[in-house]
């Protein structure tokens, strides 16, 4: 199989200013994937003629496939014909087809039709022309200097009918062979990324298919496995193969594959044991409880949640004991465990846990911001809790403890 290095170039100032998201080439990058192609770039460039020639002579200069999208349309800022044009010298006619079917659109919606739209038919000599099927300006498939440039719409609907129908069939034309490349990323908790990789060196060192590719996440650490092989059912054996080597070596630390979160699998756990969760949550104000209740059916596993960050609802409403409060204070251990164990009975559920903590920016009871307890409760095991110290602003304090509580939950359920 000929190995092609393929890169994908979107035109459009918009997409810089962040007016839209670039999804046009994460949608292209899945498709090539699926048909066993690699992409080694995304790039884009602004409605600008010399920057867009720049970047199409440095596309050539690192890639055999050059997918550029957008830039095709009538006004003055799609550009990208005439960059092209500029760098190669090649003729541009219009395209007969093309121009018939802009004429007749005009004729059928009865407006006058614009000079600037004929623009949209103009296509390279030689070019293999691809119709858009919905909508107007024609696809090009051009053969120069002995690289394949593919210039596709920017529009979505029109990009992904012309990839489709025409583009990935002249891949597999091109290659004179269908790969598929299969990808599965394998999450982890509890874990530091070079602890990771430390534990799967020696298997990191001697990849080769799959590739292994250790990466940081919002919720811990992850594993991207990609196989590539002549059927889905070859890769996803070879990848089964290596993530069984992987399990033997840190599976404690396994949670979930590709895009499963960690509050999802806490919630599969708790619904496969038939056992039920109530929340007291002082800093976190309700992030614990939100998680959990965005799952379908979360009312089988969550019976409730009290936020109770002032200290008169956690004596008033949580029944936390007076001395607890005024002779350990809000931010203990044995207000924590109270918290747990009386949410856990006032709430009727089968486990009960409780966040309270120092969020910030101030001190509160002696207690440095990040000062944070956990505790669960569990009808049939007891309470445990812990004491952590975390960095960051206020918002990264609230949100890293709602993850360490998902991952002792996690640990406590597995």
């Amino acid at each position: 199989m000929t190995q092609l290095k393929s890169e994908i170039v979107a035109v459009g100032t918009e997409l810089l200013l962040g007016q839209i998201a670039n999804t046009n080439a994460q949608w292209i990058s899945q498709q090539l994937a699926l048909h066993g192609l690699d992409v080694y770039y995304h790039t884009v460039v602004g409605d600008n003629l010399h920057r867009v020639q720049e970047q199409f002579v440095q596309s050539a200069k690192r890639s055999d496939v050059i997918i550029v999208t957008g830039g095709l349309g009538p006004t003055d800022d799609d550009l990208t014909r005439e960059a092209f044009q500029n760098i190669s010298n090649l003729k541009m006619v219009e395209h007969k087809e093309s121009m018939n079917k802009i004429e007749s659109y005009f004729e059928k919606q009865k407006r006058r039709m614009t000079p600037n739209n004929k623009k949209q038919a103009r296509v390279f000599a030689g070019a293999n022309v691809i119709e858009n099927k919905v909508g107007m300006a024609p696809g090009m498939i051009v053969s120069y200097q002995k690289k394949t440039w593919i210039f596709l719409p920017g529009v979505p609907k029109e990009m992904k009918s012309m990839i489709t129908n025409d583009v990935l069939p002249f891949f597999r034309q091109l290659t004179g062979e269908s790969k598929v490349i299969k990808s599965t990323m394998l999450k982890f908790i509890g874990i530091g990324e070079a602890t990771l990789e430390h534990e799967l060196s020696t298997l990191i060192q001697q990849q080769t298919n799959p590739t292994i590719a250790p990466l940081a996440q919002e919720q811990g650490v992850a594993i991207r496995l990609t196989a590539k092989a002549d059927t889905m059912d070859e890769a996803a054996t070879l990848i089964e193969k290596t993530q069984s080597r992987i399990f033997d070596k840190v599976g404690t630390y396994f949670y979930g594959f590709d895009d499963q979160s960690l509050e999802t699998k806490v919630f599969d756990l708790l619904r496969e044991k038939r056992m039920t969760i109530a929340a007291a949550e002082s800093l976190t104000g309700g992030m614990f409880t939100d998680r959990l209740i965005v799952n379908e059916g979360a009312s089988s596993v969550c019976t409730g949640g009290i936020v109770c960050y002032d200290t008169k609802v956690k004596e008033n409403v949580l029944k936390i004991a007076p001395e607890t409060i005024y002779q350990r204070g809000t931010v203990s251990e044995e207000c924590a465990v109270e918290m747990a164990v009386n949410v856990k009975n006032l709430l009727a559920s089968n486990i009960g846990i409780s966040f309270t903590g120092v969020a910030g920016p101030d001190p509160i009871e002696g207690n440095p911001p990040g000062t944070v307890y956990i505790a669960i409760s569990d009808s049939q095991n007891g309470h445990h809790v812990e004491k952590f110290i975390f960095q960051g602003n206020r918002q990264t304090v609230r949100s890293k403890t709602v993850q360490k509580g998902y991952e002792l939950l996690l640990k406590h359920l597995k």
